[in-house]
């Protein structure tokens, strides 16, 4: 069965599957995440940044500060699972914080150096992790026991997934 087109321009990567740990791959992925989406967005006008990647989706403008408030959430998430025993985090509904004035409204460089600076800390806690630390885990209340070698995966996916939702918008528009 093939995806219908609305599936392919929410999932272009197709959707996160962990199979089997890739911790130097994804690691690469997610330090080369800021500039790639960097050099996606740029020369992109106001008019361009507010596009939706899809019908019914997020504009390009509410998809750079997403990436950058989760990967923020998902930072912090971390350095709890390293510091205690499987901590219980808070989740954010992305959805409404999409919909906030500072992400539908504030300039896209104000996201890109955020997760530029958080990606320099992130990366540089993670490539610190021994084996070991791989396993320590946080507790999601609504998706369980979340391990930083799943979390890891998980990240460097998300990071991809929304470059692509940029890159392919761009495609189909001819920018």
């Amino acid at each position: 069965m093939s995806r219908s087109t609305a599936d392919d321009f929410r999932y272009p990567i197709g959707k996160f599957a962990f199979t089997e740990p890739e911790i130097q791959k994804w690691l690469d992925e997610l330090e080369a995440l800021p500039a790639e989406l960097g050099e996606a967005t740029a020369m992109l006008n106001d008019g361009q940044l507010d596009t939706p990647y899809r019908d019914g989706g997020w504009t390009v403008r509410q998809v750079v500060h997403h990436v950058a408030d989760s990967h923020a959430n998902s930072y912090i998430r971390f350095r709890l699972a390293v510091t205690e025993d499987e901590p219980t985090i808070k989740p954010y509904a992305e959805d409404r914080w999409a919909e906030l004035e500072d992400a539908k409204f504030s300039p896209i460089a104000v996201s890109l150096d955020l997760l530029d600076a958080i990606h320099r800390r992130w990366i540089r806690l993670l490539r610190s992790l021994d084996e070991g630390q791989w396993q320590r885990a946080f507790v999601h209340p609504e998706n369980g026991r979340t391990t930083l070698e799943y979390a890891l995966g998980l990240y460097a996916w998300h990071g991809k997934h929304h470059l692509a939702h940029v890159i392919n918008l761009r495609r189909r528009m001819g920018w």
